[in-house]
């Protein structure tokens, strides 16, 4: 029997678990940190280093104390964290401003001007990441950074992602040079790739800006590693700060969603959504080609033995928390009677671009889009529709890897919102037309224990781990009748999809999209009716 702690930091709150090897998670506790957004600017949002790592402390208190163990017991800690999270940092590794979060949004015309030189120049890299770069990601955030700070640029030692960051502070580590730098986030985010060469040459970042001047090398420093290698030992300052045991081990970072995909259970032949603000897409295949519109197919990236490959909507439960907010409601007080709402019953189709589209456009510069609106219409009515549309652009992105690929053969829904919206999973279920598995239990840092415990050296396989820790899942299956309806709906979907997200491309007529809403939301009524 061993204890480890895991540590999940998500976009509002850190969640500490205290995981036993035979037990599973024995305890746990959050703490909250603010996000800082702009009414005037909806592209921003940034987060304070400070405010992350108090909320760090406290969080690990509470799962000692709901866990009734000590802090010495614990054999070591491992830290997720969201992405891409970036922040400039000082020679010292000091915060020189606060964290571009993974929903900023204001690199959109840096990521452009990335994609269209990296075409025009034949950067192999590009392919590697779907074919476009996001603001969501590095090098876009960080030259929006390095061209809005110039009084700060000249102080600039390197740029880190949040999971780099935190462990490299846990650890102590003082220099650029000995940072330890996750596989899993410069090679999705940071076009890293070690067959070629690493990171993008220095005439191709010098030929989109020349304030990128010197900044490869910046970025270069440290080592590249996967997460099950260990990045370090807890220094005694931290230790006493978190009540734990200086000395022991942490591996290398990655992203939330990465291992809450090991968490869940994910083996090669499956896909795992990871439904939470965002909802992240997670794969894992033994060899993968490339597939356009991703967000990269990196080996070692969620399995340090295998190819990940990612995938997402940029905005999920934050969609449905807008709309309960909009109604003076909540999520959970709207959802009341949706289980009895049937598909296409509200005859509303809702593009749920409201954050931009992730993946397959690539396209922050998208709104949501609902169609269908009448008089009678509500806030109820909307949330069921979006819930519909989330799982519609799930099977546009599901199709999309199926056609490059990657092998589907288990669909799990993993994440905060599935264990507690049954209408999600059953919708996703007919939309998809598969069955849908949900972990009995909340899996949400319990990837970061499995790294943990590989770190102390007690499973010796991810496989191992899971075997051991992984909770069971219930599975629900698809109804034949909801799944014929949505196969209508999705033919509309994605003709809507790429005719408004990609003008041009396949700009089909829609003159047919609202009658055919009204249609199947009357015969929707009526079967509910003759019910």
């Amino acid at each position: 029997m061993a204890l480890v702690a895991g540590v999940d930091f998500g976009t509002l709150s850190v969640r500490v678990s205290i995981v036993d090897s035979a037990r599973g998670r024995v305890g746990s506790g959050v703490g909250e940190y603010p996000l800082h957004r702009r009414r005037e600017d909806p592209d921003h949002a940034t987060q304070s280093h400070a405010d992350h790592m108090s909320a760090l402390a406290e969080a690990t208190a509470k799962a000692l104390a709901d866990a009734k163990v000590s802090g010495q017991d614990v054999a070591a800690i491992a830290l997720d964290t969201t992405g891409s999270s970036v922040i400039p940092v000082d020679e010292n590794l000091q915060p020189l401003d606060d964290y571009y979060l993974w929903c900023d949004h204001r690199a959109w015309r840096e990521a452009a001007e990335i994609t269209a030189k990296a075409h025009a120049s034949g950067l192999e890299a590009i392919r590697w990441c779907g074919g476009t770069y996001s603001s969501e990601w590095g090098f876009s955030k960080l030259l929006h950074w390095l061209r809005n700070n110039p009084d700060k640029r000249a102080r600039m030692a390197t740029a880190l992602e949040h999971c780099d960051m935190v462990a490299a502070v846990l650890c102590g580590v003082k220099k650029a040079a000995d940072i330890p730098r996750s596989i899993c986030a410069m090679g999705h985010k940071w076009m890293w790739n070690a067959s070629l060469g690493g990171l993008p040459p220095d005439g191709f970042l010098v030929s989109v800006d020349p304030v990128f001047a010197g900044v490869r090398d910046k970025i270069a420093a440290g080592r590249y590693e996967t997460s099950n290698v260990i990045a370090g030992t807890l220094s005694d300052e931290w230790a006493a700060k978190l009540g734990l045991k200086a000395g022991i081990p942490i591996p290398v970072g990655a992203f939330d969603a990465h291992w809450d995909a090991i968490g869940a259970g994910c083996k090669t032949g499956d896909v795992v959504n990871v439904v939470g603000t965002s909802t992240c897409i997670m794969a894992i295949a033994r060899e993968a080609e490339l597939v356009p519109g991703v967000c990269g197919v990196v080996p070692g990236s969620i399995h340090p033995k295998l190819t990940g490959v990612e995938a997402g909507l940029s905005a999920t439960g934050d969609i449905f928390d807008a709309i309960a907010k909009r109604a003076g409601s909540s999520v959970a007080e709207l959802s009341k009677g949706l289980e009895d709402f049937a598909a296409g019953q509200t005859g509303l189709l809702r593009l749920t671009w409201d954050n931009g589209d992730r993946t397959v456009l690539v396209n922050p510069e998208l709104g949501g889009v609902t169609l269908g609106w009448k008089l009678t219409h509500t806030a109820q009515d909307e949330l069921f529709a979006a819930i519909e549309g989330t799982a519609f652009h799930t099977r546009v992105i599901l199709e999309r890897m199926e056609e490059h690929g990657v092998p589907i053969h288990r669909v799990i829904n993993g994440g905060g919102i599935p264990q507690k919206n049954e209408t999600l999973n059953r919708v996703y279920a007919n939309v998809l037309n598969k069955p849908v598995l949900v972990p009995q239990t909340e899996v949400t840092s319990l990837g970061s224990a499995i790294f943990a415990f590989l770190a102390a050296g007690v499973f010796k396989t991810v496989e191992e781990a899971q075997e051991a820790l992984c909770p069971t899942y219930r599975v629900v299956e698809p109804d034949p009748a909801a799944a014929r309806v949505y196969a209508e709906l999705y033919s509309l979907y994605r003709k809507l999809y790429f005719a408004f997200g990609k003008p041009g491309s396949e700009a089909a007529a829609i003159g047919d999209v609202l009658p055919v809403l009204r249609r199947i939301a009357a015969e929707s009524r009526s079967k509910c009716s003759n019910a």
